[in-house]
């Protein structure tokens, strides 16, 4: 009997000693792992509790926490919500996204780095408060871009080439995140469904979550590896035949027109001005898969990238066969390009051929205002070199004077760019424009992407539809 009491009484011991080991491991050492998960609404509604850290871009909150009477006694606001959602996400009793859930810990206040300023506040009795996020954007450019989709479904990104700043990240159709900040989870709830409901898909942020074929912008890659090789100028001839038969199949390339380019032969800034598939083609098949890959990824594509936000990777594919790499070279096939990736390569033509490190968070500053933390550019990798980027910038910049471009052109500044139509299966195509200006001293770089046409549909070109929105965006910066 007192053998079978032994027993139980130590295995009573050991499963107390367990759920005390288990406490203290939830409590302690997973506390920040635990916290930190989706979903975690306990400590959302702690959040709320304190005055979260504002948003800025230049002097302007786009996002603020105000008192109210209700329990949770902050509210989230938004001002111009809906142009500036791609970046900040939304603060939710629900979950955050964007740069509200990138950098909750600074605006929540929990941030290691804010550990003194807790002290302070816990002795001397103040309202302890978040820090503040400054984002890089240009307040006038992201109205542009924003305006100028105008609701048609698209991208526009817009970077600082020499810095790599991010100038304007806008996606359309978007969505007002003031809509998801109510204290009513019913509301919230309610409001949430209406948007994952919406055909137009506003909680997407098509600028960095979304890949496209990039068309003939893809063609500007295509001319950087051709140049780099050594076999290849500028002013190079080309044939630029009305339709290029594949080799190893009965398919063949058409240009846009069906007809030859300037009579069936073209110098390589030629093809660029005039889009000329057939040639681009041609170059892409000499080249060969290798080059053109390695080429890509020079400008960023097939790798991860973080903003802080998490930007999908672009893809130029692996073993393709010879039509294979005909199509990727004009831009299609299985090559897939975000917005933000495009930007990255008019920039990086654009900066001496070295592609910068895109970054959204400029600064990051204590709830005293002192700065926590400021952006240094950071080159991402060398592309081309200085003199392929010269030529490459010169081959863009007779785009817009003397090619497809024309309509990004800015009176009494050199402006480059590269026009491009995608095929999107049965679908209107996509349109595209890739510019930057001023060419001698670029001071902003910008991809625009418009899906399926936009209000055009079948009639839309790159430069009729996205070239206007690129205008407007380096006018806005500029100006």
């Amino acid at each position: 009997m007192n053998a079978t009491i032994r027993r139980t009484a130590v295995a009573l011991g050991l499963l107390i000693l367990a759920l005390m080991i288990n406490a203290n491991v939830l409590a302690v050492i997973q506390n920040d792992e635990l916290r930190a998960r989706d979903g975690n609404r306990r400590q959302i509604i702690d959040e709320y509790d304190q005055q979260r850290g504002s948003i800025l871009v230049g002097r302007k909150e786009v996002a603020k926490s105000v008192p109210t009477e209700e329990r949770l006694r902050y509210l989230r606001v938004y001002s111009d919500g809906s142009a500036y959602a791609p970046a900040t996400g939304y603060y939710s009793v629900y979950g955050a996204t964007g740069i509200e859930k990138t950098e909750n810990d600074l605006l929540a206040g929990s941030d290691d780095r804010l550990f003194v300023d807790r002290l302070t506040t816990l002795f001397s009795g103040q309202q302890q408060q978040g820090g503040t996020v400054v984002l890089s954007l240009d307040a006038e450019a992201q109205r542009a871009a924003f305006d100028g989709l105008d609701g048609q479904e698209g991208a526009v990104v817009a970077l600082d080439p020499s810095t790599g700043a991010i100038l304007a990240l806008a996606s359309s159709p978007s969505f007002d995140p003031n809509l998801l900040a109510s204290h009513d989870p019913t509301v919230v709830s309610e409001n949430y469904d209406k948007l994952r409901k919406d055909p137009g898909d506003p909680l997407l942020n098509r600028s960095i979550q979304q890949v496209y074929p990039p068309g003939s912008l893809f063609k500007v890659v295509v001319s950087a590896a051709a140049l780099s090789s050594g076999d290849y100028t500028p002013n190079t001839e080309i044939p630029g035949p009305a339709a290029l038969d594949l080799p190893d199949t009965s398919a063949t390339i058409s240009n846009f027109d069906n007809a030859p380019c300037l009579g069936g032969t073209v110098t390589l800034t030629e093809a660029l001005a005039l889009s000329c598939n057939t040639a681009f083609a041609q170059v892409g098949l000499d080249l060969g898969d290798d080059a053109l890959r390695a080429q890509a990824e020079k400008f960023g594509f097939n790798q991860r990238l973080d903003i802080p936000l998490a930007v999908a990777p672009s893809v130029y594919p692996n073993d393709l066969n010879a039509p294979q790499t005909a199509q990727s070279a004009i831009g299609q096939y299985d090559v897939r390009a975000t917005a933000m990736q495009m930007a990255m390569v008019g920039a990086g033509v654009a900066n001496d051929g070295v592609v910068m490190k895109p970054y959204l968070v400029a600064e990051e500053r204590a709830p005293n205002l002192s700065a926590l933390s400021i952006t240094k550019p950071e080159p991402l990798s060398r592309a081309v070199s200085s003199e392929v980027a010269g030529e490459l910038s010169d081959m863009m910049v007779t785009v817009v004077s003397n090619g497809t471009g024309g309509s990004a052109a800015i009176p009494g500044v050199n402006v480059g760019g590269k026009t491009g139509t995608a095929q999107d299966g049965n679908r209107p195509p996509h349109v595209w424009f890739m510019a930057f200006a001023p060419a001698e001293d670029p001071q902003i770089a910008v991809a625009v992407i418009v899906e399926n046409g936009g209000r055009l549909g079948d009639a839309a070109t790159g430069g009729a539809v996205a070239g206007p929105i690129a205008r407007q965006v380096m006018e806005a910066v500029l100006q």
